[in-house]
């Protein structure tokens, strides 16, 4: 199976090939709006299935597309991208000081008609953070295309994430292990000598 990467996402792409995957990227625009009746990994998981769908007019029968979607959960809220430095700031406001869950969802689509779709969940606590900490990180970091307006990677992870209850991989945007077990199961695994 040739494995195809339908994601902008630099990280997503340093961890398919910190595994060792080989892959191509496959860009398409797909809306990200979701049903309201969804809550926490559902929407994720829908996000993730909705953004496949759109790949498999052009996907050939030993393609196999890995689309993902993460979003922050603060209780019920849903806190994706933030639009401006006014909503991130907002977002990361009312993340200082508290924990809250991170779910990541994964689509992989085969050529062949095969489907997976799974979440996995962390929960991230942070530490209380100071009007010019959230100020500094927004102006250096630019994190708009990051849900709940962080990334774990970047400086406000660093100094910010006091524990973490699952994956760091699954914060940064792909869960890892989960994408190695699904791809072992659907016999998308390159042959190891």
């Amino acid at each position: 199976m040739k494995l195809v990467l339908a994601s902008n996402s630099p990280r997503r792409r340093q961890l398919l090939t910190d595994l060792g995957l080989t892959y191509k990227i496959r860009l398409l625009e797909v809306e990200e709006d979701f049903p309201a009746h969804l809550r926490r990994a559902e929407v994720a998981e829908y996000l993730a299935a909705h953004k496949a769908a759109a790949y498999i007019p052009g996907l050939a029968a030993d393609e196999l597309v890995l689309t993902a979607d993460t979003i922050v959960c603060l209780d019920n809220d849903v806190l994706n991208k933030p639009a401006d430095v006014a909503e991130a700031t907002a977002m990361l406001t009312r993340l200082q000081g508290r924990a809250h869950d991170v779910f990541t969802a994964v689509c992989l689509r085969c050529g062949d008609g095969r489907q997976v779709v799974f979440s996995d969940q962390t929960t991230v606590h942070f530490r209380a953070l100071s009007p010019a900490e959230i100020s500094h990180y927004i102006a250096t970091a630019q994190p708009f295309d990051k849900a709940g307006a962080y990334g774990a990677q970047d400086w406000l992870g660093m100094v910010g994430i006091s524990r973490l209850e699952g994956s760091y991989f699954t914060v940064m945007g792909l869960p890892t292990h989960r994408v190695w077990e699904e791809l072992e199961k659907l016999g998308a695994l390159p042959t190891r000598g």
